[in-house]
């Protein structure tokens, strides 16, 4: 089989090397790539915003699959060009992305499929926005409707801050804002896969971190690290999120007549009350699959379609994330990058590239605020957090920074729920 991947962060890479180890691969394509998916794909490039030019390239390179990696393109339709084309593809129509391209109607639809979330109401006017801001908070919790990079979600026990949230919302006609009562408890992320016939393949859950600092501290990030699996997680967690979430979802969905296929990520919060869903996204979430697919035993494209559930590695897995200098505010671009190679070179870790690129000379240089995913697996977590830290000590790059909490047994049940919306490329 030949593979395009499209795309350029971490989650591509992570994507690309489970793909590259799958024994019925015998090429892949990523575009347009990083550094590191250059080491194992073929790079090409691609506008990904761009449905025709996605669909183009993937008849262009003649792909038996193509997996499309971020949200925009599946919002702005790519699954569905290729799919007029008489191609495969794993991603969902623009219809059904928008189920990560709308908060209002994800909400909509958990409504009517009866899934347990966050009660909301959502407002296209600044004034009955305002007027509406007290029914939930404080804390106030403030959501653009729509795709915002990962900057379009707003918690704060500040009124002031809330309100200015509500008006950098609502700027456009056609924008509309969330507001939602505040979640507490610990957070977990559930990715099920969704084939064209609607069966639900779950995969491991995993939990991310997604502020800047050590112990939840400084502004939110696309994710700084997660690891996998859960010790702490409640026995059931995933057949439960199954029963009342995902399967609901889909089935919902088909009766709307937008059936979903492709990768659900479901965001939760395991409240006092129960579970409940802060959002949706309609493809992998980074850093999650990272850890995620380093575990996997099966080969990657036969649990993608369904064809072979996954069988997991024993042990544990995490994601530790290497920034660039002045991220998540405003990273340092161009920036070399060292030590790749020793880092790389221990047991069971794996460098997965982000916001990388080759420059003139060749060498890697940073071209994004993400930099790097440093991926270990483990007989247990704390194993997989040495070698994780170790592969760091080795890397050198100018102003990075990184958290040093990822996986802490200390902290892993008392982090509060995400607070913001999650990004492709940082």
């Amino acid at each position: 089989m030949k593979l395009l991947v499209v795309g350029s962060g971490g989650r591509e890479h992570a994507l690309c090397r489970a793909l590259a180890r799958d024994p019925s691969v015998d090429a892949i394509v990523c575009a347009p790539g990083n550094a590191g998916t250059a080491q194992i794909a073929e790079p090409r490039p691609v506008q990904v915003e761009d449905p025709d030019a996605v669909a183009g390239l993937a008849e262009a390179v003649q792909a038996d699959l193509t997996i499309v990696g971020p949200e925009i393109p599946l919002v702005a339709g790519a699954a569905d060009e290729i799919r007029a084309r008489g191609m495969a593809v794993f991603g969902p129509s623009a219809a059904a992305a928008r189920l990560e391209g709308s908060k209002a109607f994800a909400k909509e639809v958990m409504r009517a499929a009866g899934v347990p979330t966050a009660d909301s109401r959502d407002h296209n006017e600044i004034s009955s926005a305002l007027a509406d801001l007290d029914t939930f908070g404080p804390p106030y919790v403030v959501k653009y409707d729509g795709l915002a990079a990962g900057k379009g979600v707003t918690v704060t026990t500040d009124r002031d801050a809330a309100v200015e949230a509500v008006r950098a919302s609502l700027r456009g006609p056609e924008d509309r804002v969330v507001l939602e009562e505040y979640l507490d408890g610990p957070e977990v992320s559930l990715f099920a896969i969704v084939t064209s016939a609607g069966t639900v393949v779950p995969l491991l859950p995993a939990q991310d971190h997604k502020r800047v600092g050590d112990g939840d501290t400084g502004p939110n990030t696309g994710g700084m690290g997660a690891y996998t699996p859960l010790p702490w997680a409640p026995p059931g967690l995933t057949a439960e999120v199954v029963s009342t979430v995902v399967q609901p979802t889909v089935d919902e969905m088909a009766r709307r007549g937008t059936p979903f296929s492709g990768l659900l990520y479901v965001g939760l919060a395991l409240t006092s009350r129960g579970l409940r869903v802060v959002e949706f996204n309609v493809r992998f979430g980074d850093p999650e699959v990272q850890a995620i697919l380093a575990l996997l035993n099966t080969p990657l494209t036969e649990v993608l379609s369904g064809r072979r559930a996954p069988v997991w590695r024993s042990g544990a897995a995490i994601t530790v994330v290497v920034a660039a200098a002045g991220y998540p505010a405003k990273p340092r671009l161009g920036d070399p990058i060292r030590g790749l190679t020793a880092a790389g070179a221990l047991t069971g870790v794996d460098i997965l590239h982000a916001g990388t690129r080759h420059d003139e000379q060749g060498q890697v240089v940073t071209a994004g605020g993400r930099v790097l995913s440093v991926t270990a697996i483990g007989s247990n977590l704390e194993s997989a957090r040495g070698s994780a830290y170790e592969a760091i000590s080795r890397i050198s790059l100018d102003g990075a920074h990184y958290r040093t909490d990822i996986g802490d047994p200390s902290r892993m049940q008392h982090r509060s729920t995400r607070t913001a919306g999650r990004t492709s490329e940082e």
